[in-house]
Parts: structure tokens; sequence; C-alpha cells
């Protein structure tokens, strides 16, 4: 099977599809840049079929990989017939392929080995053909001074069977079989730490037991990290007994002492080798698939996160607010640059609320603030009433933004290289207010895993999460377009084809020449070459350029087409953008050519309709319930108003003005059976839920949808 085969079987697209997919990507090209400028070679794929191209043939480049090693070890060790060679090159399966090398697999000094060595390899042939007699005379012939009873002799020739069971591809998939569809899950708590305080949220866990199939991946990944943390003990368990006999029936074929001695050694390949390693491969492959999901969360929240409604350009005071420490204020152009900042004490212990008022009032005045962002943590409610309470001389909105990764970005070496001569808490405050204006353009700059959202971000596998989020992170800064001349260098990173390297050319290329009039401008940027030029120029914009279809998503190399447009209605290229009437009007077939066709076409007319559209919302202002400021304040049967802040599988958790998070659960989300949450709820979405339930204690409140 060939890769073009293997990658068809995984996806069932269509082949010709895949290869030309394969082919771009062997030429270096983005996913991307495939998915909106090559429709005409894919087939129309999206990102998300191109995405699933690159992981198959990922897949088969390592599994082909692995078979060049065992191939090598195998004819190193000269076992290598033409039969194993065919089907370990035949094999699609990583678990197959280990199998077919684990007979001849260099193993440590094993009971097994020690038989060997003591020259009982052929009593264990014997046994196992089952066709002698007199076992006890035949094993008291290899009795030596290694080897003193015709006991030991049995028990070493035991070992070597045990062994020899264990490496059959069929006994081993036997168990895999029973472990696959009747493997519990079970756990006991560890009594020492049953009391610890740190414990207490994994108390349903303390005496558990499910079927391995029917848990799903946010409670597994509980489990396993209340079993890392030593709260309790976890065991994987199926019926020995119908293990075992189903390993007899395929082995045991007589009645006589042999019979007996396989038996026994059945027992011990199960016990001692079978079993561990299987129900742990078992394990494992449950824990990949929970990774699997739990990183798909992520990606769909983080997704969400990043396409969050931009309020835009605008002149922006943003507050960190905090009590004893007071609130940092600054003061944001509106290109998002730092024009004032200074810290108001409103709060205990100084409560200086009318010197409070009267700054923020003057900066609101002095610096033209358009709208105010408050961060969402310690004080933020009581800052936010504070702020509400001021009669400015212009309508003014207020807005409550996520904090989360906040303190991570101001303390990162991005915000020390934008900030040198601040401290933590003006980069901090900056942050806040810009992930007002363009969530999208501040939070790349942050680790994605330090945002908050998604599930056991920290516990799954860190180089499959981190590949997840980067794609992300890519196909939505691709997806918004990115503005050359005021983007960041992180922000930059992700364009298709531009490298951190790169960005950071086209930065200094910016400030020492000026702003970019035109995307062919580019190509001046050292190191910038054709390549980079093609994959990157329909994703970034200039505005206000010199040719208006910088500002589009129209790549260069569809530039004549437009022209060719714009010549044969007798306008000027800019008024031919953003005219509806002629564009509904233009007959295809008259552009299409050998590389151009329609996706391509319906793609430049859609883009020419609305240039450079930012394909999310728009940010609105929210306020929450002004008398709710603590748990303590929640009674059962309240509604409230609040923001969807985190998605998991299980339900998504709300944002309701005070320190806790409540949960609605996915049975609550709804009154009728919800398969996925996000297709009820998506993250920052404003809503009305009804308070359940209330437990103080555990710090936890139980919400549903008002639905």
């Amino acid at each position: 099977m060939n890769a073009l085969q293997f990658i068809k079987a995984s996806t069932n697209l269509s082949e010709k599809n895949i290869h030309q997919t394969v082919l771009l990507l062997n030429e270096d090209c983005t996913i991307p840049f495939i998915a909106r400028y090559r429709k005409e070679r894919t087939g129309n794929l999206d990102e998300v079929e191109i995405g699933e191209i690159v992981k198959y043939k990922s897949q088969f480049e390592e599994l082909e990989k692995r078979k060049v090693t065992i191939l090598k070890a195998l004819d190193e060790q000269d076992v290598l017939s033409n039969d194993l060679r065919q089907k370990i090159k035949a094999t699609t399966d990583f678990i197959a392929l280990e199998d077919m090398y684990l007979p001849f697999k260099k193993k440590r000094k094993t009971k097994a080995e020690t038989a060997r060595l003591n020259g009982l390899e052929p009593l264990a042939k014997i046994i196992m053909s089952q066709k002698a007699t007199d076992i006890y005379g035949i094993a008291s012939k290899h009795l030596n001074k290694e080897v003193e009873s015709i006991e030991l002799a049995l028990e070493g020739a035991r070992f070597i069977m045990a062994e020899w069971i264990n490496e059959r591809m069929d006994i081993r998939n036997i168990i895999r079989y029973q472990l696959d569809k009747f493997a519990v899950i079970t756990t006991k708590v560890i009594k020492k730490v049953e009391n610890d305080e740190k414990a207490q949220k994994f108390k349903d866990f303390f005496d558990f037991s499910e079927l391995l199939k029917r848990c799903p991946s946010h409670r597994l990944l509980a489990l396993l990290r209340a079993e890392k943390e030593g709260f309790i003990r976890l065991k994987i368990e199926i019926d020995d007994e119908i293990a075992l006999s189903k390993i007899e029936s395929r082995i045991i074929r007589s009645s006589n002492d042999c019979a007996l001695q396989i038996e026994l050694a059945i027992k011990d390949a199960y016990k001692r080798i079978l079993f561990p390693a299987l129900s742990n491969e078992i394990l494992n492959i449950a824990r990949e698939k929970a990774d699997d999901v739990a990183i798909e969360v992520f990606a769909t929240n983080l997704k969400q996160l990043l396409l969050g409604a931009p309020l835009g350009e605008k002149a922006i005071l943003a507050v960190d607010p905090g009590f004893r420490s007071g609130c940092k204020v600054v003061c944001l152009n509106a290109q998002g640059g730092l024009a004032y900042n200074e810290t108001i004490y409103p709060h205990a212990p100084q409560n200086d609320r009318i010197g409070a008022i009267k700054k923020i009032s003057s900066l609101v005045d002095a610096y033209k603030i358009e709208a105010i962002a408050i961060g969402n943590g310690t004080a933020s409610r009581e800052t936010e009433q504070l702020i509400r309470k001021i009669r400015f001389n212009k309508d003014i909105q207020v807005f409550v933004v996520s904090e989360a990764g906040a303190s991570i970005y101001s303390a990162s070496k991005i915000a020390r290289g934008e900030f040198p001569n601040y401290d933590v808490t003006v980069r901090g405050a900056v942050s806040i207010g810009r992930r007002l204006a363009d969530p999208l353009a501040e939070l790349v700059k942050i680790d994605a895993k330090s945002i908050g959202v998604g599930q056991y971000q920290h516990d799954v596998d860190q180089h499959k999460l981190k590949h997840s989020l980067d794609m992300v992170v890519e196909s939505c800064v691709n997806a918004v377009g990115v503005n050359i001349n005021t983007a960041s260098v992180s922000l930059l990173s992700y364009v298709s084809g531009i490298s951190e390297k790169l960005a950071q050319n086209i930065i200094k290329y910016r400030k020492e020449q000026g702003a970019f009039t035109t995307r062919n401008q580019m190509l001046e940027v050292p190191r910038l070459g054709a390549k980079a030029f093609e994959q990157s120029a329909g994703f970034l914009r200039i505005k206000n350029g010199k040719n208006p279809l910088d500002d589009s998503a129209v790549h260069p190399e569809s530039y004549p087409i437009v022209s060719a447009m714009a010549n044969d209605y007798n306008l000027p290229i800019s008024e031919l953008i953003g005219n509806k009437q002629i564009l509904q009007r233009i007959e295809f077939q008259n552009y299409t050519s050998i590389n151009i066709g329609l996706p391509t076409l319906k793609g430049i007319i859609s883009e020419l309709e609305k240039p450079g559209l930012d394909p999310r919302e728009t940010a609105k202002v929210f306020t929450f319930n002004q008398h709710i400021h603590t748990i303590a304040d929640l009674r059962e049967g309240q509604l409230l108003p609040g923001i969807v802040n985190n998605i998991t599988n299980f339900g998504c958790f709300v944002d309701i003005g005070i320190k806790e998070s409540g949960l609605v659960h996915i049975s609550n989300l709804s009154d009728t059976f919800v398969s996925d949450v996000n297709a009820i709820v998506h993250l920052h979405q404003q809503v009305i839920v009804k308070v359940l339930e209330v437990d103080s204690t555990r710090k936890r409140i139980q919400l549903s949808l008002n639905f």
C-alpha cells in the first residue's frame, strides 16, 4: 500500500484530490493557502479535509520509517525470510507491525532466556508438540548443575512456552478483543490521603467502576489525574477465566501431561506478561483517544475565542482592577499604542472613590476615549459598578474583558520587547485593552495553553496539543487577514508562509522604509522570496495602498483576471470593487482557464463584493446582575445573565459576574437530547441561566440554560 492508498482508506477522499494535495504539500504549500487558492487542484477541499490528509500522510511516513528500522534489525539478525518481509511491508497497522517484530526483539535477561541458556528449549518444544506421554522422564534427561530437579526443568520449559504464547499474534488479539469489549476501569482510594482537601474534588472516584469503552474522555482524564496525584489506585480488569479459556482453546489439543504443563504456562504468560502489557496498551489507546477529544475541545474553544468579536480601532481606556494594590489604568490610542498610565485606589483600604472618578473622567476627555475595558479578575465587579456610575460627556461603552493569560503575557519576552520601560502591571492592563480592540491580534502573543479554555489541557499529549493549537491559530489568523503595516511579529508569524524570522524582517523593513504601499514591496524584504510571497500575499492587507486589491483576499496572481473584468465593463478596479450590480452579472466562463475555474472565480467575486470584510462579529456591551457579588448571593431558581467562558464535552461554564463560574451540564442545555455542546452554545455567547443548585462548601454552582 502506498501513501495515497493509505490516506484514501483513512479519509474516504478522492485519490485524485489526495494526490494533488500531497503534491502541493510537498511543494511547501500551507494548508490555508491550498484551501483558499488551489481549489481547482484539490477538488475544493476545505482546511479540515486537507488537515486530515496532512495527518495521515505523516502517519504513513512514520509507519514506513518504523518498517525500515525493523527490517534492518531483522536482516542483521539473519532471521528475515521473504514471507516475513512481505508481511511487514504489507501491514498498515502499528500494533500489528510491533507484534510481528516482538519474537525477534532483543530482550533483557528474562526467565525464558535463562531457561534457554540452561538447555531447556528442546524440552519446551516437546511439551508444545503435545505428543509425549512420559513428560517427567523426558524432563529428567535435561537436568544439569543449573537445573537440579525435574520440577525446575519443567518450570524453565514453561517460562519458554509462556514467552512463545505471549509472542503469538492470534493470542494477543484474543486478549485485545476481550479488553476492547469487556475491560472495566476500577479505582480504590488511597486511605492515607482520603481526607486530604485536594483529594475531595476526586471524591466521586474513590470507589469507582465503569466499562472502559463507555468512559467518556473527560472522566478518564480525571481518573488518570487523580491517580497521578496519588489519590487513587487504578486498575483495568476483565474476566480472567474467560480469557484463559479462550487461549487454552487455541493451544491445547490433548489431555495428557503436556496439556497440564501448557495450561500452567498459559496462566503464567497471561498473568505475568500478556495481561499487564495488553491492559496497559488498551489504557494507553483509551488515553490517546481521550487526549484527542480533549485537544479537539480545546481547539474548538480556542478558535471561538480567537475569532471573538473585536471592537476595532478605537481609543480605549483599560483597567486592570485590584483592591489593596489599586487599579492600573492605561489609555491606548486607536492603533493600540500606550499613551498614558496611572494607578487609582477607589477600593479598600484607600477608598479614594472620588479621586478615581475624577481621574477616569479627565482621562476619557483628554485622550478622546471611546470605550472602557475592565479585566474580569479581582475587584472587577466593584470597578465596573464604579465606572458605570460616572456621567461622561459622551456615550462611553463599558466592557468586561477576560484576563486569562494576561499575566503570562505581561511577564513574557514579547511584552518586555514591546514595553521595556514599564512593569508587568502596565503591560497586563495594555493587554486587557488590546483584547477588546482585537482579541486575535493580542491572544496570539500568549501560549494558547495559558488562555484557560478546554479541559485537562495540561494532562494531554503536549506535542499533539501544541501542533493542534498552532494549526487553529494559523487558520484563524489567515481567515481574518493581517494588516502588514500594524501587525506584531507574533501575528505575522502565523501568516501562511511567514516564519518568525521573516516576520522580524518585515517589521525591520517597515521601521526603516516606512509603511508598505503595495504587496509587491514584500519582495524587497530580506529573505522573503517568491515562495513565501506566493503563500502569504493573499492573507496580508495593505490599507489605503496604491492598489485597492491589496486590501482584499484576492491573490496577486489573480489581479489580471480582475483587471480583465474591470476592462470589460469599462470601469477602474476601484469602481468594480463593491459594485454588486456589475459583479453579479459577470459570466464566469469568460474568465476560466486551465488553472482558474469556478471555485476560484466565485471566491474572487465574493471578495470583490465585500473586500477585506472581517468575518468576526462586532463586540457588544454586556451587564451582569448588579445585585450578585459573591456565591452567597445566589439562590435556587434565580435567572441571571451570563457569558459562556468555557466549553467541555460535558457542558459549558458560564461567568455570572462572581469569582466562581457555574456549570451548565450537557443535560441542562436544552429540553431535548444534546450530543454536542457546541451545537447549542459558543464561547463569549451572552446567555440567561437559571440557578439549579449552589454548593458553597465546594464552591460549585449548577445552572441550566434558560430555554
